[in-house]
């Protein structure tokens, strides 16, 4: 296995590089829940398929972390699949409300710590509510540590019982991307 998330662990960084605040929180959470893992570092990624490639995961091994807002100040970490999307119907009928959102970039940063694209359920600044989707299980996952080119790799059914996270089908595949007409 590659580095253990000890914090302040220079493994697999550049000489020099150090730690940023945002890794340095996430990856401390994961230790401090005696989560096993391995620290996955990476250049920058446009896309899912970029990221799966860099992790060296199929697609669904990806999972997205999605803030999503119940009600003013009362947000909840959603765990997807990277080849699905929420589902809304089904996250709105499994949380028995009738209006769900997504904050805007700074919301999701005041409520988390994280900036989007590194947002992680992992040392977040409030440790709000997780659901995690039902297929995570079973499989081992890379999951953001909190900046931008680093996850972390681990086993998804711990990971979830370390959150506490409800488990339940909140998610629909991605739509197929669409191709021009040859005509």
């Amino acid at each position: 296995m590659g580095e253990h998330g000890r914090p302040g662990e220079s493994a697999g960084r550049p000489p020099g590089e150090q730690d940023r605040p945002g890794e340095s929180s996430a990856l401390a959470a994961v230790a401090g829940l005696g989560l096993e893992h391995e620290v996955v570092r990476h250049g920058p990624v446009g896309s899912l398929a970029e990221a799966a490639t860099a992790r060296g995961v199929i697609p669904a091994d990806v999972v997205k972390t999605i803030v999503v807002r119940r009600a003013d100040g009362d947000y909840l970490f959603v765990l997807v699949p990277g080849d699905r999307a929420i589902a809304w119907p089904k996250l709105r009928a499994l949380l028995g409300v009738q209006r769900l959102s997504m904050p805007d970039a700074d919301t999701a940063f005041a409520v988390t710590g994280y900036r989007r694209g590194t947002i992680t359920p992992f040392g977040a600044t409030t440790a709000w509510p997780v659901v995690a989707d039902a297929r995570l299980l079973g499989r081992r996952i890379t999951i953001g540590a909190g900046a931008s080119g680093v996850a972390v790799a681990l086993d998804a059914d711990r990971a979830v019982a370390a959150l506490n996270a409800r488990v339940a089908d909140v998610t629909d595949p991605l739509p197929a991307p669409q191709t021009a007409d040859p005509a």
